[in-house]
């Protein structure tokens, strides 16, 4: 694999099939941090700010262009966490390219920002905001059609626009 800039890192996601692909993301967490839930001290210079407007996904363009992901579709996630996903929710996800907009990321745009306020921010991930995304990437993929894409787009701006905008 080439050598990627030290501001661009690699995680390891599973994708369509299961099959383990290298998603890019430009680095927004400290080299070392090990976190989903990043406070403060853990971010980049810069770290903070291309989350809030998710300009750190901007790579996953080129996981586009090989074909490991699709612009539409369920976000990629850890082998970790296929591990412990209910098989019938396994298979109807991972039946699917993984996709840079989906409706479950844009509805949990502000993800880090809702959990601040819970003691165990992993628990509840995993109990209410994960079940949640399992539904709505479930609906997207039963639903997919050029109109639901059109308005993932037209979310995404107005979101976009609104972190943008707002502080």
């Amino acid at each position: 694999m080439a050598k990627l800039p030290n501001w661009i890192y690699r995680s390891e996601r599973i994708g369509k099939n299961g099959k383990p692909f290298s998603l890019l993301k430009i680095r927004t967490i400290k080299v070392g941090t090990r976190t989903s839930f990043a406070e403060e001290q853990h971010y980049t210079k810069y770290g903070r700010f291309l989350r809030k407007i998710k300009a750190d996904e901007l790579p996953q363009i080129i996981n586009i262009l090989k074909g490991d992901m699709a612009w539409f579709g369920p976000r990629a996630n850890f082998q970790e966490f296929w591990d412990i996903a209910p098989e019938h929710i396994k298979k109807k996800i991972l039946s699917v390219k993984p996709g840079l907009l989906s409706p479950a990321s844009l509805y949990f745009h502000d993800e880090e920002k809702l959990l601040q306020g819970y003691e165990d921010k992993y628990k509840t991930y995993y109990t209410v905001v994960q079940p949640m995304k399992f539904a709505l990437d479930s609906f997207y993929i039963e639903h997919r059609c050029v109109l639901l894409n059109l308005a993932l787009i037209w979310i995404t701006i107005k979101v976009l626009t609104k972190s943008l905008f707002n502080k």
